[in-house]
């Protein structure tokens, strides 16, 4: 892919996730003096929630997506993912409704009880999304990419916003989730369902040929992200419980806040990255060249800013979100270089996907749940901020040791494992 090809479309997914966030970034002013951290906590239990069980929705199928070089075999694999989503999110309509009070209970905390039954519908949005992403990505439709976070991100807005005007709680917070995540699924369902030719195509017998092809996305990456998610937002619902739900919802914050620069440029590369990456790998076998490519872009952009970051983080929590949140701007300033570290390896991390190596991925994330729970077991009965900074101390080793092993990968070494 030519350079320029590659820049061009960053630049495209780049302006649609910064206007997309733009819009949260312009309200969170106002959402921090409408809703409580209180009610920040209750929507980040329920977002840990929906993520760790959103992300396996579909199986891991949808990064299989990118790979084949027939879109007949991708829409089949759409399809695949499709049929595993419904049926797992009825899995989890089942078990919300008949096991509510247990899991009210020992989540802690009352209010997240009747959003529990709307937890199957979310991790449905997800799981459709993740495919038309992936599927939406492989024909390069940046543009209705980019389209569609910024649908997302104003419906978002519009719910929280007004419903936290006229009533209190964190319902406002939550339906802005759930609804929002509903357009921006329509708006790119439909360049699927205009390809007539293409859904036509979709089989029973070819389905089931490629679900074998690729089992090791259910196999290995399955597990990988789940890991994964449970030692990012296990460590949210631990935080609820073993310290309290207000500093749950400061942390919320923080990782609101400091996750931007990954959901404003890393996502953008990274999707990017990937497709090019793919395609070096069809032709090559390897994949370093985009590797380092992405990495040193990544380096140039990300080094200044979390510097930046770091230095001014704490006033401008006060400035911007209100004195109650100063405690927020404290949290920020330890745990700034884990994002960093975070920012560059999380986005270069599918070549473990494009090299078909998952089970590294799984291993790694196993390492990280483990290490995730050990940290905050010993630290539970110090200070919040004590745990902060063994925590973040810890897994940017961690993660700076995977950073070198996915290079490894990428250029061809990793043989066996």
């Amino acid at each position: 892919m030519p350079q320029t090809e590659f820049a061009r479309n960053v630049v495209t997914l780049m302006t649609g996730t910064t206007i997309a966030q733009a819009i949260p970034i312009a309200i969170s002013p106002l959402l921090t003096r409408i809703y409580t951290p209180k009610d920040f906590g209750v929507l980040a239990l329920f977002i840990s929630i929906i993520a760790i069980l959103g992300s396996i929705a579909n199986a891991r199928y949808e990064l299989a997506i990118m790979l084949p070089e027939k879109d007949e075999d991708a829409i089949n694999i759409f399809a695949l993912g499709f049929i595993i989503n419904c049926i797992l999110s009825l899995f989890f309509m089942l078990l919300a409704i008949g096991f509510n009070d247990y899991f009210t209970e020992l989540l802690d905390n009352e209010e997240i009880g009747f959003w529990l039954y709307f937890v199957p519908l979310s991790v449905f949005f997800i799981g459709l999304f993740n495919l038309l992403n992936y599927f939406n990505n492989r024909r390069k439709n940046y543009k209705d990419l980019k389209n569609a976070v910024i649908i997302k991100s104003i419906f978002l807005a519009v719910i929280q916003l007004s419903i936290g005007l006229v009533k209190t709680g964190a319902s406002g917070l939550i339906s802005g989730q759930i609804i929002s995540n509903f357009f921006a699924n329509t708006k790119l369902l439909v360049n699927i369902l205009k390809d007539k030719k293409l859904v036509a195509k979709i089989s029973k017998n070819k389905m089931i040929f490629l679900a074998k092809r690729y089992i090791t996305f259910p196999k290995y990456s399955v597990l990988a992200i789940l890991f994964n998610n449970l030692s990012q937002h296990l460590i949210s619902i631990l935080i609820s419980s073993l310290f309290n739900i207000i500093t749950l919802g400061f942390y919320s914050l923080v990782q609101r806040v400091l996750g931007m620069p990954s959901t404003l440029i890393g996502s953008s590369i990274g999707q990017v990255f990937f497709q090019q990456a793919s395609q070096e790998k069809q032709e090559t076998g390897l994949a370093i060249k985009s590797f380092n490519s992405a990495v040193k872009k990544l380096l140039i952009i990300g080094m200044p800013l979390f510097v930046f970051i770091y230095l001014t983080v704490e006033p401008l929590f006060i400035f911007v979100f209100g004195e109650e949140w100063r405690v927020a701007g404290y949290y920020a300033k330890l745990i700034c270089p884990l994002f960093f570290i975070r920012f560059v390896v999380s986005t270069v991390s599918p070549i473990d996907t494009v090299m078909e190596k998952q089970n590294i991925y799984l291993l790694f994330n196993i390492v990280l749940l483990i290490t995730s729970l050990a940290i905050i077991y010993i630290s539970h009965n110090e200070l919040f901020e004590v745990f902060l900074v063994r925590y973040s101390m810890i897994i940017s080793i961690i993660y700076i040791l995977y950073g070198f092993l996915l290079r490894y990968m990428a250029k061809g070494k990793l043989k066996v494992l």
